[in-house]
Order: structure tokens, then C-alpha cells, then sequence
């Protein structure tokens, strides 16, 4: 009986042990998940904190909008048919040959720089059945009235548009809505005829109209590049857009937005512009190169850009005429050996008899 009752008691101390062995492993568990928890917050309070030092008030438009106005202290001005409403600014609404834009009323003179646009495009038309699209500018204009979205053509600086219908309906490998950049000296037109096909630095598809989610376009310039992202499908990830090296903007230029409808129509919001101040460090060499003040708009080889899209081009065509007389040789090959084998055993035959 006592040596059953001593090893209840070692089954019991054992059972104890496990037990307090567990509960300890959980603690230390829990405590480390609340340490990374914390931590993170942490991480993200510091992250926000850095954003907010860096984001530029005076050049950013966003809720309640107390900056936007047409007396000479207000940040932002309205032009055209564009208006203010408690939750964006509309610069167009659902309805046919209007055209708005805001812009900023003071010049931007930083040197790296990231805009975050928050927007919308929607209206009651179907696919194809809606225009024109929406722009966001960084010119030496500003409030210019014209066809290229609701601005000024020959315009000096950087456009990037969002065209939600096809002039050119020839070219079918292109889906719309279709976001691209360009960048104009004073001299290169926008050939609407074409969606700015033989301007453009590139682009990328973009369905963008009617969406229950926000929708967002990303701009960087760092190190004379241009790269471009968007935030499309509700899911808080940005894709690429375009990225090319070798963009020459000037500083002291001003940042805005326009649109415009035709006989096609859609409502074009702007819910936000964010710009933000980027610290970049820079190496001697980089220094040297970029000491030089840029005075005109530019892209270094845009000849080869063009050129690799025509290339790109001729490429498919070529593919399919290749594609084409290979299956019409081989057709003919197969022929040739049908009737090659026919007189082979013909010849066959009368000698055999």
C-alpha cells in the first residue's frame, strides 16, 4: 500500500512538473509576442513620426481643404469647372464638355521628392463609354487651360495621365484605363489622335474606374529618376508602373491637378496630394554630377526609349509572319513528301510486276 501511494505521488510530482514547465513556456511565449507587438507599435509610431517630419504641408492638398481658395493666402486654387466638396475635389463632374484643374500656388524647390495622389474616376458609362481621363502635373505653368487633360499642349515639365479611353483603336494589344508619363520642353506635343503613344516614357493598364476601394498613383523623382507605382486593387500594395533614370527636371516648378470630359463623360475626384521631402545621400561622384543646375526639361536617350518600343514592336510582327511562313513551309515540305513517296511507290509497284 505505501509503495502504490509513493508512486501516486511520483506520478503526481511528475504531472506537476510538466504542467509548471508548460505554464512557464507559455509565459515566455506570451511575453515575447507582447515584446514584438510593442516593439512593432513602436517601429510604426517612429516610422509615422519620420513621414510626418518630411511631409511638405504647403505643397500637399488634402481634408477639410482650408487651403484651397482664390484669395492670395490660400495654398492651392481652383480653375474651370472644379469644385470643392466636404469629401474631395471634384474636377470634373459626370457630364459632358467640362473641363477643371487645382494647382498649387507656391513653386516646389526641393530636390528629391515623392507624391502620393489619392483619387477616384467614376461615373454611369460603360466601359468605353467614358472620358477623358485625369492628370497630375509638375510644370513651370500653371492654370492653363488646353486639350491635354484639361491643360495646356507644349507644356514645360512632367505629366502623368491617367487616360481612360482609346483614340486609337487600332492598336487592340492596349487596355484601357492605361496610366503614362511625359515629359515636355515647351516644343513636344501631346497627340491625343495617338494617347501620347509617341511621347510617352511608358506605362502600365490600370482599372481604375468604378472601384468600391481607393485607388492611389505614386510618384517618385530621386537621382534624376522617374519611377511611377499604383495601388489599384484594395490590397495596400504598390505595382510598378514605369521606372526610368535619366529624367532632368528643374526645381521651383508647380504641382496640379486636371481633367476633362468630351462627349464621354465620368466624375474625376481628387481625394489627397501628398508630397513628401526625401533625404538622399549621395557620394562624391553623385555630387559632381548632379552640381550642374537644370535649366529645361529632358531625358537622357530617349531616342533609345523609342527606339527599344519600336523595336518591340517590329518584334511581334515579325514573330507572326514568322510563325505564318514556317507553318506554310512546312505545309509545303509535307506535300512535296506526299508526292515524292507517291511516285517512289509507284515506281515501286511496276517494277514489283
Amino acid at each position: 500500500m505505501a509503495a502504490a501511494t509513493n508512486k501516486n505521488c511520483q506520478i503526481l510530482n511528475i504531472l506537476s512538473d510538466i504542467f509548471l514547465r508548460q505554464t512557464m513556456a507559455l509565459k515566455t511565449y506570451w511575453t515575447f509576442v507582447i515584446i514584438l507587438i510593442t516593439t512593432g507599435r513602436s517601429f510604426a509610431d517612429d516610422d509615422n513620426h519620420e513621414m510626418e517630419e518630411f511631409l511638405k504641408r504647403e505643397h500637399s492638398l488634402s481634408k477639410p481643404y482650408q487651403g484651397v481658395g482664390s484669395s492670395s493666402s490660400s495654398h492651392w486654387e481652383l480653375m474651370g469647372d472644379a469644385m470643392v466638396t466636404t469629401e474631395q475635389v471634384r474636377l470634373t463632374t459626370d457630364m459632358q464638355s467640362k473641363q477643371g484643374a487645382v494647382w498649387s500656388r507656391i513653386p516646389c524647390h526641393l530636390r528629391d521628392w515623392e507624391l502620393q495622389v489619392h483619387f477616384k474616376i467614376h461615373g454611369q458609362g460603360k466601359k468605353n463609354l467614358n472620358g477623358d481621363g485625369l492628370a497630375i502635373w509638375y510644370t513651370k505653368e500653371r492654370m492653363k487651360k488646353g486639350p491635354v487633360f484639361g491643360n495646356q499642349d507644349l507644356f514645360t515639365g512632367l505629366g502623368v495621365f491617367v487616360d481612360t479611353y482609346p483614340n486609337e483603336e487600332k492598336h487592340l494589344e492596349r487596355i484601357f484605363p492605361f496610366v503614362l508619363a511625359m515629359v515636355g520642353n515647351g516644343s513636344i506635343s501631346y497627340d491625343h489622335e495617338r494617347d501620347g503613344r509617341p511621347t510617352e516614357l511608358g506605362g502600365c493598364n490600370a482599372m481604375v474606374r468604378n472601384l468600391n476601394h481607393d485607388t492611389f498613383i505614386f510618384i517618385r523623382y530621386v537621382r534624376r529618376r522617374l519611377t511611377i507605382m499604383i495601388d489599384i486593387d484594395g490590397q495596400h500594395e504598390w505595382r510598378d508602373c514605369l521606372d526610368i533614370p535619366g529624367v532632368r527636371l528643374p526645381q521651383g516648378y508647380y504641382f496640379g491637378a486636371s481633367a476633362v470630359t468630351g462627349d464621354l463623360s465620368d466624375n474625376h475626384d481628387v481625394i489627397s496630394l501628398k508630397l513628401y521631402q526625401l533625404t538622399v545621400l549621395r557620394s562624391e561622384t553623385e555630387e559632381k554630377e548632379e552640381e550642374d543646375e537644370i535649366t529645361l526639361p529632358s531625358v537622357d536617350n530617349m531616342d533609345l526609349l523609342k527606339m527599344g518600343e519600336n523595336e518591340e514592336g517590329w518584334s511581334s510582327i515579325a514573330m507572326f509572319f514568322t510563325i505564318l511562313f514556317s507553318m506554310l513551309g512546312c505545309f509545303l515540305l509535307i506535300v512535296v513528301g506526299l508526292i515524292v513517296y507517291s511516285h517512289w511507290n509507284e515506281n515501286r509497284r511496276k517494277r514489283f510486276y
